[in-house]
């Protein structure tokens, strides 16, 4: 048994349903390649997007979501399923193709999404080094949030039932 602590995240003012979700530009990586992509562009290309926040690339949280995520058959495409982690696009290349995973993924190094939807954390309680608190949010082609959930604690994974009933 993995013994660990549980974490309380300090209260969030991140979007909530009927908000206009944060626009940005990042590169998004994709199967083919990366470019810096609006994600207003991919929600109107799309009809929406369900945007998920993770944790670092190559940890078990991580692998484990994708993982879970491939398995449900969540789509690609209409509403995009998208990733969006601190990792340089490179590396998003390199865990996208050790899982065979065909969602892009936006590449926001810097945390600078994560901290336009107050989800940013320390990572393990590091100072200054930090990611994405878990977090899903489904948004229509206009960026108007149709669901959200922030994670309250760490570790604390989607409500996938939830999440996959959001984007139906």
């Amino acid at each position: 048994m993995v013994d660990f602590e549980l974490v309380a995240f300090p209260p969030s003012d991140h979007p909530e349903p009927g908000d206009r979700a944060p626009d940005f530009t990042r590169p998004l990586v994709t199967d083919e390649y990366w470019e810096d992509r609006t994600l207003s562009a991919l929600a109107a290309e799309s009809g929406g997007v369900c945007l998920l926040f993770y944790p670092l690339n190559w940890g078990g949280k991580s692998r484990y979501w994708w993982g879970e995520i491939q398995d449900r058959g969540w789509p690609v495409e209409e509403p995009a399923v998208v990733g969006v982690g601190i990792s340089q696009p490179f590396d998003h290349r390199r865990f996208a193709d050790f899982l065979d995973l065909s969602y892009p993924l936006y590449s926001d190094p810097g945390n600078d999404v994560a901290r336009a939807y107050d989800i940013v954390h320390d990572l393990d309680g590091m100072e200054g080094i930090e990611e994405p608190r878990p977090a899903v949010f489904v948004v229509d082609e206009e960026l108007l949030v149709e669901y959200a959930w922030v994670a309250e604690e760490w570790p604390q994974s989607p409500p996938f039932d939830e999440v996959e009933a959001a984007m139906e």
